[in-house]
């Protein structure tokens, strides 16, 4: 058992691009998810990341469990690079999802300047009967059907939404 709060995260895409999802999922059953119209898979990863992240900015042991490998280099190794070479890869293009990159960025100092230490990220495999990951695909699946209808909206457990029971995974819906 991992210790501190967990969260899992996860997006969706109908496309990619195409209709995008997002959400987080913690180990007491607090959530929240978002769609928008259009975007990626990264996005929607992204987006999770970032959603996690300023929702529990006082949680002082927090670790975040993703199965976008992409999202965790993002936020690793990648992200402060980009901005130390003016937003552009390391051969020189332009970097994707600068905005939400830069969010990411702000959400780390503050925790930072709080004196929170670093969020932990841990990759997890998707698909694999990983419950809370299992929960957040749910959520961010269902974002992206949301998404479908061109709505871009967002619902958390904080705002008056149901707990989830995590105790076991999701029904499937196939």
């Amino acid at each position: 058992m991992t210790d501190g709060y967990v969260v899992a995260t996860d997006g969706a895409c109908k496309g990619n691009p195409g209709p995008t999802g997002w959400a987080w999922v913690a180990a007491d059953g607090h959530w929240a998810a978002g769609s928008l119209p259009v975007g990626t898979n990264n996005i929607g990863e992204l987006l999770a990341l970032l959603a996690a992240l300023t929702d529990h900015a006082s949680v002082a042991d927090l670790v975040i469990q993703a199965d976008s490998k992409y999202a965790i280099d993002t936020y690793e190794k990648w992200m402060s690079g980009h901005e130390r070479r003016g937003w552009k890869t390391a051969a020189g293009a332009p970097v994707k999802n600068r905005e939400i990159l830069e969010d990411l960025i702000v959400a780390r100092d503050a925790r930072r300047a709080a004196g929170l230490p670093d969020v932990v990220l841990e990759h997890v495999r998707g698909h694999s009967g990983h419950v809370l990951n299992e929960w957040a695909d749910e959520r961010a699946v269902r974002a992206s059907q949301h998404a479908e209808r061109g709505l871009e909206s967002s619902w958390s457990s904080h705002g008056g939404q149901d707990l989830i029971d995590v105790s076991a995974a999701p029904k499937k819906r196939r």
